[in-house]
């Protein structure tokens, strides 16, 4: 599996967790990440993110929002 399809699949899963914690709709969910930090992290290939689980990378989201807070 290539690591933009496991980035797919992983990001497809956080989204879907950040909705069904917040109970807001994928859409919603989408959008919030889509605008953390998280996702820069993520995207960077250099990282290796995408080698890790859909939770793992839901906990670093979850981690950003505490600190914003």
């Amino acid at each position: 599996m290539t690591h933009e399809l496991s980035k797919t699949l992983i990001f497809n899963e956080v989204v879907q967790l950040i909705a069904q914690k917040n109970h807001i709709s994928l859409d919603e969910a989408r959008d919030i990440f889509y605008s953390s930090k998280t996702v820069l992290c993520f995207d960077d290939d250099t990282l290796g993110l995408y080698g890790e689980s859909p939770l793992y990378i839901f906990s670093l989201f979850e981690e950003e929002n505490e600190l914003r807070q």
